[in-house]
């Protein structure tokens, strides 16, 4: 198995060189303790880590001592964490199973800063390759999840490898039993109440019977799916490159643009648009939604992700943050005044306005616009609804919401901070004094 792993690690070129330090996610079970020794043996620069989750009174630290030990046998460093796991799973409304995902990646990455570590090891294998490509197959997943495990992953901006994917789950039983290697045994293993566990532990004794070549089928047909999947994913990121464009707003937020005649012409439409705005975190049904509104393309339409938010307005898809998006908690005392003799200026952007200090009593206040506000913009005789400035102004509901009015101790709007200022308030060769106005950066 040593000549297997070193090959399987240069053929997929999980590490650059052999002085490539490596973390080692251990849990001391039997796959662990077998990836452990194996890369220990082959001589690579290993460290190991384990997460005490405190999910099984008793045998978690059980676990984490044996780990310890095993990780001074081998003579190499040993980094460990704990985590009240059910507490955090229920404060951020996630699945312990998800919870425990997040942070012990979370935490591997924080250990790889500090000891400049580059990549991260886990012993999943064939099998559990197999296990994943069904449980993704039954949820409904789209081509991505259908390639099993990949050799390699990037999880939170750390490299994750998985360099026991040439050992079936046998060939780890036969090698820890060979070598006599100890070994924690995880209670939760035989819980069938697991989704994945029943693959193991029901599909798969069934599948292995009517097939028995099963295993190695699985094996092929997942690194077929796995080079579909990347020409499909070349495609995607060549359709993505073309539908979208990244806005930088003078409101101080970034979001994303996708024309409505762009998405109309998709074939498959649900499919690609999926694909499109997977990255913004919208499930398929929430995609569907999208779909089906796109034909009437009401402006104002809002569809929401855990993160993002997406907007129909005016002919586009606007996807934003939505906590980028929201509307600013600013006071007067995010706009800087400085009063300097009139010498004739012009504007310089969109963040900076001068008016005239004479004609604006202070103090001012900062506030968002409300329906009803009314200004006389600059170069115009009448008043208006600041609702229908913005509206010439051609901003969209995103940056309306970020829109906030200056207003002087009169309840004058003096600038609609961002577009413009108020035409009685402008400075003219009249001007003694100008008031010099800026957004704080």
């Amino acid at each position: 198995m040593l000549n297997r792993i070193n090959a399987y690690i240069e053929e997929q070129h999980l590490l650059y060189n052999p002085l490539q330090r490596v973390l080692l996610a251990v849990s001391g079970g039997r796959d662990s303790v077998c990836m452990a020794h194996l890369m220990h043996a082959a001589g690579y620069r290993i460290s190991i880590a384990h997460c005490n989750f405190h999910l099984r009174p008793g045998d978690c630290d059980r676990d984490q001592e044996f780990v310890r030990q095993l990780a001074k046998e081998l003579n190499v460093d040993f980094y460990t964490t704990d985590f009240d796991t059910r507490a955090i799973a229920r404060e951020y409304g996630m699945s312990i199973e998800e919870a425990a995902r997040e942070l012990r990646y979370e935490w591997f990455g924080t250990v790889c800063r500090q000891h400049d570590i580059s990549v991260v090891a886990t012993a999943h294998h064939r099998d559990d390759s197999i296990e994943t490509f069904f449980l993704n197959l039954f949820r409904g997943t789209g081509i991505a999840g259908l390639h099993g495990i990949r050799p390699e992953v990037m999880h939170r901006a750390v490299r994750i490898i998985h360099p026991m994917l040439c050992f079936s789950r046998s060939d780890i039983d036969r090698y820890v039993d060979e070598h006599h290697l100890a070994y924690v045994e995880d209670s939760t293993n035989a819980d069938l109440d697991a989704r994945r566990n029943r693959i193991r532990h029901q599909l798969m004794p069934l599948l292995r019977e009517l097939y028995p070549s099963v295993d190695t089928t699985m094996e092929a047909n997942i690194k077929r799916l796995a080079d579909v999947e990347e020409v499909y994913r070349a495609s995607v990121e060549d359709m993505a490159d073309r539908l979208e464009e990244w806005v930088y707003s003078p409101f101080g937020f970034r979001y994303t643009v996708f024309k409505l005649s762009d998405l109309a012409d998709l074939k498959p439409q649900t499919t690609l648009l999926y694909e499109l705005l997977q990255p913004y975190g919208f499930g398929a049904a929430v995609v569907s939604d999208i779909v089906a509104a796109l034909p009437a393309a009401r402006t104002g339409s809002t569809f929401l992700s855990p993160w993002c938010e997406a907007v129909i307005d005016r002919g586009r898809l606007l996807v934003a943050d939505r906590e980028e998006s929201e509307p600013l908690q600013v006071d007067s005392e995010a706009i800087v005044r400085e009063e300097v003799p009139y010498l004739g200026f012009g504007r310089e952007c969109s963040t900076i306005e001068y008016v005239d200090a004479d004609l604006v009593r202070q103090p001012f206040t900062l506030r968002p616009w409300q329906a009803g506000d009314r200004m006389q913009p600059l170069g115009m005789e009448h008043q208006r609804l600041v609702s229908d400035v913005m509206k010439d102004a051609k901003l969209n509901l995103l940056e309306k919401r970020r829109v906030h009015v200056l207003v002087d101790a009169d309840g004058r709007i003096v600038w609609l901070v961002g577009v413009r200022i108020d035409h009685r308030f402008r400075v003219t060769d009249s001007t003694l004094h100008a008031l010099r106005l800026k957004i704080k950066a």
